[in-house]
C-alpha cells in the first residue's frame, strides 16, 4: 500500500510502499477512504512534538472495514467506520469511570514481542504507527477500540473530519463545557477545530457566539457556521469581548495552540467563567489564572479530544450531519490526493483556509 512517511522532522513526507500485517484477534483492517489534515500532525512533522521515526502520521480518517480479527465484536467486514486516536482499553481507571479519552491505550497497541503493524515493503524495516492509527495510508490496521461503525449513508470524506476536528470541538461544547442555552461562548481560532466548536455551540443553543481569528476568510466561515459575531484577534480583542458581552463570556474555548490565544481566552471570561484550552501549546508553555481570576471563581481546563465517548458520540455527530444540523461541508476547504499532502500542509501553514481532506480514490 502507499503511505506518506515522516522520515525526519522538518522535511516533506515521502510517499512509500509499505506492507501492513494481518489483523490480530482484536484488530481491524480498514481501507482508508478519506483523511483530514490536522494541525496536530503538523506539530509532529515540524518536530515540535517528538515521536519515534520513521512513522506514518494521520489520525482523522474514515473508511471501510476489509478484515477483522477473531475476537472483534464491534464492527464487521463492509462496515463504514470512523477512526479516533483516543483508543481505549476498556478496563483501566479512566475507562471504568467514564473518562475514556484519558485512557493511555496500552492494550490497544502491539507489544514489544509482536510483529509490527507496518513495515517497508522493500526491506521489511519497521515503520512506527502514530497515534494508534497512521491514517495517511491506503490501509489502516487498528484496535477495534479505535474505530466505530457509522450510518452507511454518511459520505466518508465528511465523516473523516468527525474523527478529530469535530469530535474535539463538539465534544468540548457538549461534554467539557456543557454549554446551556443562552450562555455566551468565545472561540479563539477558527481552523477546523474552532469552526466545529462554533457549529456545536450553535447546536447547543448558545446565546452569543464570538469567533476570534486574524484571518478574514476564517471569520466569514465562522459566521456561516453560526457565530453571531466575529472579530480580529488583535491586541484589543479581549477588551472588545468584555464590552460586547458587558463583562465577559461564560465559556472561552482556545482552538489554535498559541500562547497569546490562551491568554486571550482567560482575559475574555466573565466572573465564574471557564476557559478551555484545546490547542497543542509549545511543550514548555504554561497558561494560568491570576489571584484576582481565582477570587472571581474563574476556571481553566483542558479537554483532550473533547472528552469524547467516541463509540456513542461519533454516530450521534453523523446523525447531526444527516439531519442538517452539523455543517461539515463548510469546514472542508478542498479535497486532494495523497500525492498532494505536502502542498496541503504548506497551505495549512499559511493559515487562510479550513480543512484539507485526502480522498484516496483521487
Amino acid at each position: 500500500m502507499k503511505a506518506a512517511v515522516l522520515i525526519e522532522p522538518g522535511k516533506p513526507l515521502e510517499i512509500q510502499n509499505l506492507s501492513v500485517a494481518k489483523p490480530g484477534p482484536h484488530e481491524v483492517l480498514i481501507r482508508t477512504a478519506a483523511c483530514g489534515l490536522c494541525h496536530s500532525d503538523l506539530h509532529f512533522i515540524d518536530g515540535a512534538y517528538p515521536h519515534p521515526l520513521p512513522a506514518v502520521p494521520g489520525h482523522e480518517a474514515a473508511g471501510i472495514v476489509e478484515a477483522v480479527g477473531s475476537e472483534v465484536r464491534t464492527v464487521k467486514v463492509g462496515d463504514a467506520v470512523v477512526t479516533c486516536l483516543s483508543a481505549f482499553c476498556g478496563h483501566c481507571e479512566f475507562c471504568v469511570t467514564g473518562r475514556m479519552s484519558l485512557c493511555l491505550g496500552g492494550d490497544t497497541r502491539r507489544g514489544p514481542g509482536e510483529a509490527p503493524r507496518l513495515t517497508r515493503k522493500d526491506d521489511g524495516a519497521v515503520v512506527n504507527q502514530m497515534l494508534n492509527l497512521s491514517a495517511f495510508a491506503e490501509q489502516m490496521l487498528v484496535h477495534e477500540h479505535a474505530c466505530v461503525a457509522i450510518d452507511p449513508e454518511m459520505p466518508l470524506d465528511r465523516a473523516a473530519v468527525i474523527g478529530c476536528a469535530v469530535t474535539t470541538g463538539a465534544g468540548t461544547v457538549f461534554n467539557a463545557c456543557k454549554v446551556t442555552p443562552g450562555e455566551t461562548v468565545a472561540v479563539v481560532g477558527c481552523g477546523g477545530v474552532g469552526l466545529a466548536t462554533v457549529n456545536a455551540a450553535k447546536i447547543a443553543g448558545a446565546g452569543r457566539i464570538i469567533a476570534v481569528d486574524p484571518v478574514p476568510e476564517k471569520r466569514a466561515l465562522a459566521m456561516k457556521l453560526g457565530a453571531t459575531d466575529a472579530i480580529d484577534a488583535g491586541p484589543d480583542a479581549a477588551a472588545q469581548i468584555l464590552e460586547m458581552t458587558k463583562g465577559g463570556v461564560h465559556h472561552a474555548i482556545e482552538a489554535v495552540g498559541r500562547p497569546a490565544s490562551g491568554d486571550l481566552a482567560v482575559a475574555a471570561l466573565r466572573r465564574g467563567g471557564t476557559a478551555t484550552i484545546l490547542g497543542m501549546m509549545p511543550l514548555t508553555h504554561k497558561v494560568g489564572l491570576s489571584a484576582m481570576d481565582l477570587l472571581s471563581d474563574k476556571k481553566l481546563q483542558g479537554a483532550i479530544m473533547g472528552r469524547n465517548h467516541f463509540p456513542v458520540d461519533l454516530p450521534r455527530l453523523v446523525d447531526f450531519y444527516l439531519r442538517g444540523q452539523l455543517d461539515l461541508d463548510t469546514i472542508i476547504a478542498e479535497r486532494i490526493p495523497l500525492s498532494g499532502i505536502n502542498d496541503g500542509f504548506e497551505k495549512m501553514k499559511q493559515g487562510h483556509s479550513a480543512r484539507s481532506v485526502i480522498v484516496f480514490d483521487q
